[in-house]
């Protein structure tokens, strides 16, 4: 099977629309959802930026990737470490936060997971592939 790399134009597309929202969503929204909410986008984000470095890894294997990037910048806001660059440069508190909260590990997981669904699902419309990374050979 020939891998089928994703259209890098796309991911950035994606990307920049998840950024957005994400930034809207933290500045304009207001509700118990905001927070859970940006973390979903966060998640997202880095699901997509993980395709934009490596365009034919497998969706799971990218959720997993994105999961545990995220999982390691929510743990070191325990060190204290992003709460004081965040200090000094206040727009990193987007990318790095300031504050643990271990829910947020498991809003990430699902995040990524469902980010993993839908590019599996978009796959399988747009090639007739069961997944970004695996091509169906015809014909044989």
């Amino acid at each position: 099977m020939i891998p089928v790399a994703r259209s890098r134009a796309v991911l950035v597309g994606v990307a920049a629309v998840v950024a957005l929202a994400g930034i809207t969503v933290a500045r304009r929204a207001d509700g118990p959802w905001v927070d859970p909410a940006g973390d979903a986008l966060y998640a997202a984000l880095v699901y997509v930026l993980v395709l934009l470095v490596a365009p034919r890894l497998s969706p799971w294997r990218a959720a997993g990737v994105a999961t545990a990037f995220c999982t390691v910048v929510e743990l070191a806001q325990l060190t204290g470490i992003p709460a004081g660059l965040v200090g000094h440069v206040p727009v990193l508190r987007y990318a790095l936060g300031t504050t643990f909260n271990a829910v947020d590990l498991v809003v990430y997981a699902v995040a990524a997971t469902l980010a993993a669904l839908v590019d599996r699902t978009v796959a399988r419309a747009r090639h007739g592939s069961p997944e970004p990374g695996v091509a169906v050979r015809r014909g044989d």
